[in-house]
């Protein structure tokens, strides 16, 4: 349903919701690893970085994607895992924009939204990205969790972006792929969009977002 009043930023999460991982698994497969590892490195590596902010000990996303890599490399029988490991960490490191992102930044711009990006990795991955998709003229602000002492879906990660961008939360939306990233943010006081890039189903024991779009380009028709 439509929101009552429109949020005066948006805060877009960037792994898999600005980010095409797709290449992650010939990356491995290059290796002499299945793809379908990919997905699994992934998740393994938000696994830890909630466990160990959880824990109060966070560390930088390269550090724990680069740890949880080698057990899984090893896994699979591969013997160079210092050269691999680092191979595949650069494919991370080069991934592209999808292709919704250049066009739906730029309308979520015109829109007279002020365009904000809130990662669990670094700022300046962040802005390679951007750049590698010609979409960062669009954005007006880079944040990372790093600033913030917590991944997201920590409430301090969300209170982050509210001060950098001095505004009150409910006048923040955060935008994600993730239910997760919703929940959490949901439950900092921020409005939220989910996108449904792949079309399934919401999960029930999450907080609801208050808007769903297909993707950027859709969600800045619902609030233009």
């Amino acid at each position: 349903m439509p929101l009552a009043t429109r949020p005066r930023a948006v805060v877009l999460d960037v792994n898999e919701t600005l980010s095409d991982l797709a290449p992650l698994g010939p990356a491995f497969e290059e290796e002499g690893a299945p793809a379908h590892l990919a997905p699994l490195w992934f998740a393994s590596v938000l696994r830890d970085g909630f466990g160990l902010s959880l824990a109060g000990a966070p560390r930088p996303f390269v550090e724990v994607a680069a740890g949880a890599l080698r057990p899984l490399l090893a896994a699979a029988g591969v013997e160079d895992l210092d050269g691999a490991g680092q191979r595949v960490l650069d494919a991370l490191g080069t991934l592209p924009v999808r292709a919704d992102v250049p066009e739906g930044l730029q309308a979520l711009a015109a829109a007279g939204l002020r365009v904000v990006t809130l990662t669990n990795g670094a700022v300046a991955t962040t802005d390679a990205l951007l750049r590698r998709g010609a979409a960062r003229p669009h954005v007006d602000l880079l944040l990372s969790v790093e600033d913030a002492g917590a991944w997201k879906p920590d409430r301090r990660a969300y209170e982050h972006a509210a001060r950098a961008t001095r505004l009150a939360p409910q006048d923040l939306l955060l935008v994600a792929v993730h239910p997760w990233d919703v929940d959490g943010a949901a439950r900092a006081g921020l409005r939220t969009a989910w996108l449904d890039r792949a079309g399934t189903p919401y999960p029930s024991h999450a907080t609801l977002p208050d808007l769903v779009a297909r993707d950027l380009l859709d969600l800045a028709g619902q609030l233009a």
